[in-house]
């Protein structure tokens, strides 16, 4: 079955960066969209950004910092983060999709655990 493994999450000052790599398998063929959403505690789940051949989708809290890639022939989703900021510390999941994209979490049907960001002040 699909899966999706997220990893290079940590703390970080505020200012600081940090690059988030999701690694896809299980499936044939290839994801059409792929995206990232975090959630931070007792708030709902959002789109941070999303990539498909037609282009990037940033969520305009990031943009001009986040930075979101793709290498299609290694399975790989990367999310550069640069000038973090507190409010950015969430749970970061990597999402994937054959067939739609965009930012709302309905445009997924594959999702991965997640991993921690903490941006401290």
């Amino acid at each position: 079955q699909v899966q999706l493994v997220e990893s290079g999450g940590g703390s970080v000052q505020a200012g600081g960066s940090l690059r988030l790599s999701c690694a896809a398998s299980g499936y044939t063929g290839s994801m059409f969209c792929l995206g990232w959403f975090r959630q931070a505690p007792g708030k709902e789940r959002e789109g941070v950004a999303a990539i498909y051949t037609g282009g990037t989708y940033y969520a305009d809290s990031v943009k001009g910092r986040f930075t979101i890639s793709r290498d299609n022939a290694e399975r790989v989703l990367y999310l550069q983060m640069n000038s973090l900021k507190p409010e950015d510390t969430a749970m970061y999941y990597c999402a994937a999709d054959r067939m739609r994209c965009g930012l709302g979490r309905h445009n997924f049907g594959y999702w991965g655990q997640g991993t921690q960001v903490t941006v401290s002040s």
